[in-house]
């Protein structure tokens, strides 16, 4: 692998701050093509795709994720409901995908017996060295993580997300908390509907908190300095309520930059 740092980032002295990018020879690409190729007919063929997952899948874009939230939005105005909505983000999520688990996954996906195995033997007991400028490591044995680059992290990180999704509905679901979800690879909505604020915040925080559970069984983490709450309300007039759910406190914003998308709401409040 080689480290690049990201761009636009105040200092560099923390290790979330590099990406480290996986380098593979043409044939190895085109090979791993081909079998995304196959992975996504198949997997989306047999409904395993959790329909809320947008990210790393064909036919599916940050676009959608925007479409989708603003119909969401709209439906709700039209009940005369507030639509908030708390956007968080899984902190390395890439390098913390856990292969043991990512395999029972595949198994579980319907793919047929020898694929599981190709899969097993291609991810458990690799080796990568890490290349920062000068520099290079040691050769050193891999257990978790896909290589972002690679075209194969996007459909195994789909895959690796949607038993967590249908994990997550049904809790939600039991615990009778009526929550919306869109997910975009590591980054997720939980999108709520009420008249009532206050039983709005009590319904991100209860999800929030069961998704924060939910992650650290599957091996990931949230970002809380990146977590937001938004309220979106068709009031005419000033309309900025205490937000707080234990996370952060967010002021009513009519701009909102999520998915590498901004999405001006004050273009479609009416």
């Amino acid at each position: 692998m080689i480290i690049i740092p990201k761009l636009n980032k105040t200092s560099y002295d923390q290790a979330k701050l590099f990406c480290p990018v996986v380098l593979l020879n043409t044939l190895g690409k085109l090979i791993e093509k081909v079998i995304v190729e196959r992975l996504q007919f198949t997997v989306i063929n047999n409904d395993f795709i959790h329909p809320s997952q947008l990210g790393g899948l064909r036919f599916k874009s940050t676009t959608d994720a925007g479409v989708a939230l603003t119909h969401i939005m709209h439906s709700g105005w039209a009940k005369g409901k507030t639509t908030s909505m708390l956007a968080f983000d899984i902190s390395q999520f890439f390098p913390s995908l856990n292969h043991c688990l990512l395999t029972l996954i595949l198994e579980k996906a319907g793919l047929e017996p020898r694929v599981s195995s190709f899969f097993a033997n291609y991810l458990v007991k690799r080796k990568t060295n890490y290349i920062w400028n000068d520099l290079i490591s040691p050769d050193f044995e891999v257990n978790i993580g896909v290589g972002q680059e690679s075209v194969l992290s996007l459909i195994l990180s789909a895959l690796y997300l949607t038993p967590f999704l249908y994990i997550l509905e049904k809790h939600l679901k039991n615990l009778k908390i009526p929550i919306s979800i869109l997910s975009f690879m590591d980054d997720g909505l939980i999108i709520a509907q009420n008249k009532s604020i206050d039983i709005l915040n009590a319904h991100l925080f209860c999800s929030y908190n069961v998704l924060s559970k939910l992650l650290v069984d599957f091996g990931l983490v949230i970002e809380y300095g990146k977590t937001e709450v938004f309220h979106f309300n068709r009031s005419h007039g000033i309309f900025n309520p205490h937000l707080s759910i234990s996370l952060c406190l967010v002021a009513h914003l009519y701009t909102l930059r999520i998915l590498g998308n901004t999405w001006v709401f004050s273009s479609i409040k009416s």
